[in-house]
């Protein structure tokens, strides 16, 4: 077993960040100390070894878990796949280098721009994505998303946080006060509507996510105000507490 800090000295990734992994379930240990402090395995190693090669190729956090916690994952078909994403990354960026040293060494008349071409690097990062969307909540997000342009993407996100600058404005209420436990309705509501089937599993899960730490809880903060996403988490446990489905 190794503490967080000989994981972090092993690694290079931060305390913070193996913490905020916790928080989300993407990386829980294997044990904690009876002081509380987390211990992890060989197996959470190479859980942490899948992740880092998925966010080396920019898969989002979410994208991981669900990938990783899939029913039907094949550890060996993922690495075969994470090897070919790295040797066209690789490949991509060898043709850069070479791009570079031609306009250093001819100046900047070169007007030719393929190196800069990802589109086969991007079909085939978009396959893998594909393989591993195996749940329906991963599936119906694509499908909606499919059929959004950018500006319906800005909307939507701008949209969720006005839900969380109103979760904002209750603070002076406790989380079980039922016009709270309406907003977390509404936004349940919101995500079923606009991303995928929010069951309370998922909801439950959503409200530890928004409080973990890191960017989304930067976001709601900003939105709703400083503490607005540990209110809504409390508010979204109570709620999954006392909802039958």
């Amino acid at each position: 077993m190794r503490t967080v800090k000989e994981v972090s000295e092993l690694t290079g990734i931060s305390v913070r960040t193996l913490q905020y992994y916790d928080r989300i379930g993407l990386l829980p240990p294997a044990d904690r100390t009876q002081a509380g402090y987390r211990l992890y395995d060989d197996a959470a190693l190479e859980r942490l070894q899948q992740i880092l090669l998925f966010r080396e190729l920019a898969f989002p956090l979410s994208e991981i878990k669900a990938i990783l916690e899939a029913p039907d994952f094949d550890r060996n078909k993922a690495l075969r796949q994470q090897i070919e994403l790295l040797e066209l990354k690789k490949e991509h960026l060898e043709n850069l280098i070479l791009f570079a040293r031609g306009i250093e060494l001819l100046g900047v008349n070169n007007m030719d721009f393929s190196a800069f071409d990802t589109a086969k690097l991007d079909a085939y990062a978009k396959q893998a994505k594909e393989t591993w969307g195996h749940t329906p909540e991963y599936r119906q997000m694509q499908e909606k998303d499919a059929n959004r342009t950018p500006a319906d993407q800005e909307r939507l996100a701008s949209d969720l946080m006005r839900l969380f600058t109103e979760f904002g404005g209750m603070r002076q209420l406790p989380p079980d006060a039922p016009q709270v436990q309406r907003q977390v309705q509404r936004l349940r509501d919101f995500i079923t509507e606009n991303c995928y089937d929010c069951t309370k599993n998922i909801l439950a899960g959503l409200g530890k996510w928004y409080a973990g730490g890191g960017e989304i809880t930067e976001n709601i903060d900003r939105a709703g105000g400083e503490g607005t996403a540990e209110f809504a988490s409390e508010a979204i446990a109570i709620y999954c507490a006392n909802t039958a489905s």
